[in-house]
């Protein structure tokens, strides 16, 4: 069972190089999609007055997060796994395979990289307003819950499939690749109605730049669940219950 395997990890995990340079590596890769993601809407609203909100910006969020993303987990992967994303960490923490506190790490690190990137898009776009994530009309909180659940779910289920589960073989070496496309297609089916975070860490950087924290528990709270639900049925369903952990080297 999953539960059995989760680990709190000893203190000096908290210091130990190998995980100070995971979490280095999880800040630099968020920070890559974040910038890449966020400065694409900014740049579409310039450009187009407002356009961001449009099918064609919607086509161009969907591109500029598929590709950001699948450069950021291919940077990352060899060092911290390239989760670029508190709620994989949660879904890989809740399936056994990274400790807490390393996984605490992670979210450290992944909230800063996205707090700096929208601090250096304000700083280099001479203070434009970088897009928080809000409800369009008619979209309720709790229909925005269950959307951020079903379109974490598919992310977190996607990074197991790839990424996590010991009997990938070659599929391993699309991980990035599916991961991204996976966002991508997401945004498409979600952005119209709740921006499609997926990503605690991509709607904390710019809710606390702007200052903006409007239904942010949203994007908290439907991510979390929706990647822990994937953790949980994978490892359980999938993944031989007696298998060791991965390391986080392999992920």
């Amino acid at each position: 069972m999953p539960i059995s395997q989760i680990a709190v990890g000893g203190r000096e995990e908290a210091t130990h190089p190998d995980a100070l340079k995971a979490a280095l590596a999880e800040f630099l890769s968020t920070l890559i999609f974040v910038f890449a993601g966020q400065g694409s809407g900014m740049a579409f609203n310039k450009l187009t007055n407002d356009g961001s909100t449009t099918p064609a910006g919607l086509v161009a969020a969907s591109l500029a997060h598929a590709f950001g993303l699948f450069v950021a987990v291919s940077v990352g992967a060899n060092i911290s796994g390239g989760h670029v994303n508190p709620a994989v960490t949660f879904g890989a923490f809740i399936g056994g395979n990274i400790t807490l506190l390393r996984g605490i790490l992670y979210w450290i690190a992944q909230l800063l990289g996205s707090t700096v990137a929208c601090l250096l898009l304000r700083f280099a776009t001479g203070g434009l307003a970088t897009g928080t994530f809000g409800l369009s009309s008619g979209v309720g909180v709790w229909n925005a819950v269950v959307l951020e659940i079903v379109m974490t779910f598919g992310l977190v289920y996607t990074v197991y499939a790839t990424a996590i589960d010991p009997k990938r073989g070659t599929v391993g070496t699309i991980a990035p690749i599916a991961i991204g496309f996976i966002v991508g297609a997401n945004i498409l089916a979600g952005g119209a109605f709740d921006g499609a975070s997926m990503n605690p860490a991509v709607s904390f950087g710019p809710a606390l730049v702007s200052w903006d924290w409007t239904n942010h528990w949203i994007y908290w709270v439907g991510p979390l669940i929706g990647g822990g639900i994937a953790g949980l049925i994978y490892e359980f369903i999938f993944i031989s219950q007696t298998h060791e952990p991965v390391p986080s080297s392999d992920f």
